[in-house]
């Protein structure tokens, strides 16, 4: 799931909405240590990273995580102001970290290794697949020692994952249309979103729109026209978006997807993460298509 420009733009949204609920949250520099039974230090700049540290039992390694890392809610006493776009190097570095975990490089990399030369710099970028989450939990379990967890987790989220598939085919000629924001941005079989709903056989309505780009803007004319027979909004927090607000646009009213009542509210976040919680994404994209066989 590569950082094109329309998927910065869906990023950027789910920033602000996020900023608004953790305005209060305060950078505390005071937990400058781990708690006992951990050997690393660790920042994480990565909402994702951290949920999969946490869903590792690794949460003992952690002395501070980024403004968006709202997740879960064992990571609140450790919830600083620091942006994972603009973060500081000073705020990182008072907190003595051994490592600091990144999605991307918004700069920092350079600064925090002129101020200390031996920090460890992990870089987990936006997964393209299942096994690419899975990787990156097996190197954060490396990283602090939890291998077991890690694969434990793992073979958790496989027969979760395995259980929510099995069996469930969409009817011919399903069709989606998946939401990323208020402004008809979605995503096309290609992108890591895409694999997900893939095994269940349905067509995605983005395919082709936009040759080249996996995150086009599609307008409601042409989405009106591919009459989606489910409609995802991973909108619901950035944009107020809502199976109510779509059944009111003007036009929208004729489509399979409203008309059938087969619009699927998203939680933002875990929409836009590639953590542990991506089970849940699937076992929502299942349910939803498993509705259509009954």
């Amino acid at each position: 799931m590569k950082m094109t420009h329309p998927l910065k733009r869906r990023v950027f949204a789910i920033t602000a909405a996020s900023l608004l609920i953790l305005s209060a949250c305060g950078d505390s520099s005071d937990s400058s240590s781990t708690d006992a039974g951990c050997d690393v230090k660790i920042v994480s700049l990565s909402p994702t990273a951290t949920e999969m540290l946490y869903g590792i039992d690794a949460g003992d390694c952690v002395v501070a995580v980024d403004s968006l890392s709202n997740y879960p809610a064992e990571a609140a006493d450790k919830l600083t102001d620091i942006s994972a776009y603009e973060p500081s190097a000073e705020a990182i570095l008072a907190f003595e970290p051994t490592h600091v975990l990144i999605s991307y490089d918004p700069g920092i990399v350079d600064q925090l290794k002129a101020a200390d030369p031996d920090i460890v710099i992990w870089t987990g970028d936006a997964a393209t697949s299942i096994d690419g989450v899975y990787s990156q939990i097996t190197e954060l379990g490396e990283v602090t020692g939890k291998q077991t967890a890690a694969e434990e987790l793992i073979a958790s989220m496989k027969e979760r994952i395995a259980k929510a598939t099995e069996g469930i085919t969409a009817p011919a000629g399903t069709s989606v249309f998946y939401e990323l924001d208020d402004t008809l941005y979605s995503v096309t079989s290609n992108t890591f979103v895409g694999t997900l709903m893939a095994p269940f056989g349905v067509t995605n309505i983005a395919d082709g729109v936009e040759a080249g780009n996996d995150y086009p803007q599609l307008n409601a004319e042409a989405i009106i026209a591919a009459n989606p027979t489910v409609i995802f909004l991973a909108d619901t927090k950035c944009c107020g978006q809502s199976a109510a607000t779509v059944s009111a646009r003007p036009g929208w009213s004729s489509v399979a997807a409203v008309q059938n009542g087969n619009i699927v509210e998203l939680d933002d976040d875990i929409a836009s993460r590639w953590g542990p919680r991506v089970v849940e994404l699937v076992e929502q994209f299942a349910a939803a298509i498993s509705a259509l066989n009954n």
